[in-house]
C-alpha cells in the first residue's frame, strides 16, 4: 500500500471510531437526561421493559405525548371548587378510609380532566403524570391500587393513610398553576 491509501483507510477508520464515539455519547446523554427528568420511574420502566433503550423510547414518547396536551391551569372557581372537595373527602376519612380513597382518587381524575390531561385509561393518566411529576407517580399508583379494591379485600388503616397522604400530595401538586416542567422552562428562557 501506499501513502495515499493508508492515509485514507486511517481517515475513514477515524471517521467511523469518531462516529461511534458521538453515537455512544449521544446515547449516555438522553440516557443521564431522561433519568434525571424521570428520576425512579425510569428505573422501574428499565425493569418493566427489561431494555434500556425500548425504556428510553417509551419515556421519549410519554414526553411528547404530553407536550402535545393543551395542560392548562385551573381558574380560581374550579380551584376552589376542588379544594372545599378535597376537604371534604379527608374529613370523611376517618368514619370511611377506603370509600373516601376511592373519592380522593376520582376527585385526582377529575383535576386531569379539567386541566386537560386524557383520563380514560389508569395507566395513560399515570404515564402521562410521570413526566410532570415523576416522584409522585409510584404513589399515585399505590393510591389507585387501593382505591379499586373491594371492601373485603386486606388493606390496614395506615396503608390506606399514607395512601390519603400521597394523593394530598398529588393534588395539591395538580392545583398549582403551573407544571413543574412549564415553570422551568420559562426560568431557562429568561
Amino acid at each position: 500500500m501506499d501513502n495515499t491509501t493508508t492515509l485514507i483507510l486511517v481517515a475513514i477508520v477515524a471517521l467511523i471510531v469518531g462516529g461511534l464515539l458521538v453515537m455512544a455519547f449521544n446515547r449516555f446523554q438522553r440516557s443521564r437526561r431522561l433519568r434525571e427528568r424521570f428520576g425512579p420511574e425510569y428505573e422501574r420502566i428499565v425493569n418493566e421493559a427489561g431494555d434500556r433503550r425500548k425504556a428510553e423510547s417509551e419515556l421519549e414518547a410519554r414526553l411528547a405525548h404530553v407536550e402535545a396536551l393543551n395542560i392548562r391551569p385551573l381558574s380560581a372557581e374550579e380551584m376552589n371548587r376542588y379544594s372545599l372537595e378535597w376537604q371534604a373527602t379527608q374529613a370523611e376519612f376517618v368514619d370511611e378510609p377506603l370509600a373516601s380513597l376511592q373519592k380522593a382518587d376520582r376527585l385526582i381524575r377529575e383535576v386531569m380532566k379539567a386541566r386537560g390531561y386524557p383520563v380514560e385509561d389508569f395507566e395513560q393518566r399515570a404515564a402521562d403524570i410521570s413526566v410532570d411529576y415523576p416522584e409522585l407517580v409510584a404513589d399515585y399508583r399505590g393510591l389507585h391500587m387501593i382505591a379499586v379494591k373491594e371492601a373485603e379485600d386486606e388493606v390496614s388503616t395506615e396503608e390506606m393513610r399514607q395512601a390519603m397522604v400521597h394523593g394530598r400530595d398529588l393534588f395539591e401538586n395538580l392545583m398549582q398553576k403551573e407544571t413543574p416542567e412549564t415553570s422551568t422552562d420559562q426560568k431557562e428562557k429568561i
